[in-house]
């Protein structure tokens, strides 16, 4: 398939191809984006919640009373969960909530999503994202005319610099390098921005995976 090239003044900038197996394709599977998605931020939560159990906390663990001819319950410790100031029984404990998920599956998933943007017409690329200053006025401005309101931009193998400091203090738009494109960010985006520089990334990455694939084949 083939897309328009746009500058951030708004002006062409040519065409480029775009690889069909990436880019275009028909049926959305919703089912392995949000398997990907409940991935990534299943490894985003921390896990650090936690209740004291029985044998961390501090009250005595001497028997309350004696064991018979009281007419009650019998007990041996005043950290029983029953009790005030007693520990919580079946408490969450710091415990990592990540699972794995397969390397085609993520890949297939990130196929899917760029599939979609392009699909609904939410895909632009863009020549270039480079500033000779760093203004955020003026930037907030570019994109305001551009309807940009919501974006994620992959400005290429690094952020530049001046684009990065203009850009980070406008809401709602997200600048990442190549590394950083994912699935979560693109879905949550309204539009997606690639930069000709990640766009190559892209193709070089699926096209390396592939070729990996009928080797071991």
């Amino acid at each position: 398939m083939k897309l328009s090239v746009t500058k951030l003044d708004g002006k062409a900038a040519g065409d480029i191809e775009l690889m069909d197996d990436v880019f275009g394709i028909e049926e959305i599977r919703a089912d392995i984006l949000q398997r990907c998605v409940v991935w990534q931020l299943a490894k985003r939560r921390a896990g650090t919640h936690k209740v004291q159990t029985r044998n961390e906390n501090s009250r005595t663990g001497k028997k309350m009373y004696r064991q018979k001819g009281t007419g009650g319950a019998r007990h041996g410790s005043r950290r029983a969960p029953q009790f005030v100031g007693g520990s919580r029984a079946f408490g969450p404990v710091v415990r990592d909530h990540g699972f794995d998920l397969p390397k085609k599956v993520r890949a297939l998933a990130l196929r899917h999503a760029l599939s979609a943007k392009a699909k609904s017409g939410d895909l632009i690329i863009l020549d270039q994202a480079t500033l000779k200053e760093p203004k955020t006025a003026a930037l907030r401005e570019t994109f305001g005319k551009l309807g940009w309101a919501k974006a994620l931009i992959i400005a290429g193998p690094e952020v530049d610099a001046n684009f990065g400091l203009a850009a980070r203090n406008i809401p709602h738009i997200d600048v990442l390098p190549n590394a950083g494109l994912n699935v979560y960010d693109i879905l949550r985006a309204e539009k997606l921005v690639l930069t000709k520089a990640a766009v190559d990334a892209v193709h070089a990455r699926f096209t390396g995976e592939a070729k990996a694939e009928k080797e071991a084949a």
